[in-house]
């Protein structure tokens, strides 16, 4: 039972790295790639509504994680707080950004979506840096943290381009294509490539963490782990509809 709390753990946070750092990505080139207020606008709105269910994906994770190693939870939180002060700030204040953008907000949300996004990005680095540390439960050094954070952010970037390109539309699409090469087609394999890096550093940090031996009880587990893997095909099946959904212009990326 340790075991399949552990692996759908590493899914759900690999799905949200994934998932989420796309649309982390588009927020933190919000002024490369809308240069005016309706192209802004046009940008913004291709975050929406995909960015809410992403985070269903982190709110599983931390769920499964505080319920199936409470303990654990306890240490890495109150250990790596200066880490998770930033990111989690970052993370409020892009969806701050977000929000009032849809209340029209224009220059001052456009700026909390791309200021947050960058800060929720390098907490993301930061955390990363840390789990890879020889003490999960410490903040890394600073040399160390900053490399891999300047990577992260990096990482972030390109794989908010390539998300842009099968979001976006008129001016801000063709300047995303032309950062990504051979149109839809490079954007499509750039995205691929930024996801396959993404989870190849997302799961040597999570295997970093003693998971197995900081496990709750068997009772625990035996209720927390089926329920997880019983809304795991729904939260599939919900992302899937969704993205089709937006596809298909239900949620057009021109409008809120």
């Amino acid at each position: 039972m340790e075991t399949l709390a552990v692996a759908l753990l590493g899914f759900f946070f690999v799905g949200y790295v994934v998932l989420g750092g796309a649309d982390l990505g588009l927020g933190m080139l919000l002024p490369c790639l809308g240069r005016t207020e309706e192209e802004r606008h046009r940008t913004v709105s291709a975050i929406w509504p995909l960015f809410l269910v992403n985070e269903v994906w982190l709110v599983a994770a931390a769920g499964l994680f505080i319920g199936a190693f409470p303990t654990l939870e306890g240490e890495v939180f109150s250990g790596l707080l200066v880490v998770f002060v930033p990111l989690i700030a970052g993370w409020m204040i892009r969806d701050a950004g977000l929000w009032w953008r849809t209340a029209g907000m224009g220059p001052a949300a456009d700026w909390l979506v791309c200021g947050g996004s960058w800060l929720a990005a390098g907490g993301w680095g930061w955390l990363i840096a840390s789990l890879l540390n020889d003490s999960a439960t410490e903040p890394t050094a600073l040399g160390l943290g900053a490399l891999t954070t300047l990577f992260v952010l990096l990482l972030f970037l390109a794989h908010g381009l390539g998300f842009a390109t099968l979001r976006l539309t008129g001016t801000p699409l063709a300047r995303a294509q032309r950062l990504t090469g051979r149109g839809g087609r490079g954007g499509r394999h750039s995205l691929l490539l930024t996801s396959l890096v993404s989870a190849t550093l997302a799961v040597p940090a999570g295997a970093r963490l003693p998971l197995t031996e900081h496990a709750a009880s068997d009772t625990a587990l035996r209720l927390i782990v089926p329920l997880s893997l019983a809304a795991l095909p729904l939260l599939l099946a919900a992302h899937l509809w969704l993205w089709r959904l937006v596809r298909r212009g239900g949620f057009r990326p021109s409008a809120l």
